[in-house]
């Protein structure tokens, strides 16, 4: 291993890691900084990097792929991990990683480095990722070979080697925070029973001290949010809107014990304000826009890429397949959904399509009903076919317990003056 590039973001690990590398090693770093939004890119980040002993510090402003290219297909396949995380991290880690190769390739590099330890799920994401872009690249993660300096350690190691490293009061949780949400775990949390205190949370406001409720429209084309309140805005700036005002009612708080891909479960801490919005919103637009078998198969796939995501195969071939389905088949999901924002909750209350299956005069029981009622009869007859077939087999001698005889009953005679006689 000759030169390495390090996944950098600014902090007291990462910029340990860069003067650990060279001093184990022997080799030249070249980091690699990369903004997902959310408050994720430390200023003078590059400078920091040097000044650890990096030869070269790439920034990029990856903001708008990670909403078009992760986030969107994300949110086409309705994936959210085991039915309540909306993969924010889980999101980015693949992105992070192509990235990692691809300036690993510019600079001629024989490795890449990460700062995820032993435990997580991001050291499986980053080596899965990277290995599978390009098997040749050696992979490495000091915090999972023997760097583990406490933070008092870290500390000073970097005071001695001259670092200049972020002086910040020590969080006692474990935050990553990108575009698409914050995830927050450690510390009291660990207990699940614990409540979370108020200072986990930095974009929501608590819901029972948000404001009046609003209500919002959103716009969608192609099964992704194009529009809020009728103005047109681009992925990040609609993203960014709506983490702001879907935060200050409380909305896109998510506490959820889940399962790691290690083998253990693990509390974790969600905010993902427009995460939460929009999914509410495009499984509604689904509902009025794709069939009942689309419907059900895509149940199967949310599942499938929520699941994938989380563990790291976004580069698999399945994943490529699954995503150009979903692709394909939310090129119908199209209109509008109007949400109502009340202390912590977003509620579809309308939604409308110009691709809409939905028929009124199909739908309604009042004047205009234009569905044959009468065609009802014969469509009972075959549906339920089989089943009278398979009673039929058995004499109809049925698998239900009778339940009469255990019920409270009152049997009302018109010839008993009295009214009500009780049976047996």
């Amino acid at each position: 291993m000759k030169k390495v590039v390090l996944a950098y973001s600014g902090g007291l690990d990462t910029s340990v890691a860069v003067a650990w590398l060279r001093e184990q090693y022997d080799v030249e770093v070249v980091t690699l900084t990369v903004d997902v939004g959310g408050g994720s890119l430390r200023a003078g980040v590059g400078e920091r990097a040097l000044s650890a002993g990096a030869s070269r510090a790439y920034v990029v402003d990856a903001r708008q792929t990670f909403v078009e290219d992760f986030v969107w297909p994300a949110v086409r396949a309705g994936a959210l991990y085991q039915g309540a995380y909306p993969l924010a991290t889980a999101l980015a880690r693949p992105l992070l990683a192509q990235l990692l190769v691809e300036v690993a390739h510019r600079e001629g590099a024989d490795a890449v480095a990460h700062g995820c330890t032993g435990k997580g799920n991001d050291q499986v994401r980053f080596d899965v990722a990277v290995k599978a872009l390009d098997a040749s690249l050696e992979v490495v993660a000091p915090m999972r070979i023997g760097m583990g300096l406490s933070r008092e350690g870290e500390i000073e190691y970097a005071l001695e080697r001259n670092i200049d490293i972020p002086v910040t009061h020590a969080s006692p949780y474990s935050i990553d925070v990108n575009l698409w949400g914050r995830s927050i775990e450690t510390g009291v949390l660990e207990d699940p029973w614990v409540a979370p205190p108020r200072d986990v949370y930095a974009w929501t406001v608590d819901p029972a001290e948000a404001p009046s409720p609003v209500e919002i429209t959103l716009a969608f084309e192609a099964g992704v949010p194009v529009g809020l309140d009728g103005r047109s805005l681009e992925p990040v700036e609609l993203v960014e809107a709506l983490n702001e005002l879907a935060g200050s009612h409380g909305v896109g708080r998510v506490d959820h014990v889940e399962d790691r891909l290690v083998g253990i479960k693990s509390r974790e801490i969600y905010e993902a304000p427009a995460a939460i919005v929009i999914h509410a919103a495009h499984k509604a637009l689904e509902g009025l826009t794709l069939s009942k078998d689309q419907l059900r198969f895509d149940r199967l796939v949310a599942a499938e890429v929520g699941q994938a995501t989380y563990d790291g195969l976004w580069f698999s071939g399945l994943q490529a397949n699954l995503r150009e389905y979903t692709r394909t088949v939310q090129q119908a999901v199209e209109g509008e959904v109007r949400l109502r924002l009340d202390h912590g909750t977003a509620t579809v209350v309308g939604r409308r399509s110009p691709t809409s299956l939905y028929d009124h005069a199909l739908a309604t029981y009042d004047a205009g009903d234009a569905f044959d009622h009468a065609s009802a009869v014969g469509f009972i007859a075959i549906f339920g076919l089989p089943l009278r077939t398979e009673a039929g087999r058995r004499d109809g001698a049925g698998w239900a317990t009778p339940l009469l005889p255990d019920l409270p009953l009152e049997v009302v005679d018109s010839e008993v003056e009295a009214g009500a006689v009780p049976v047996g």
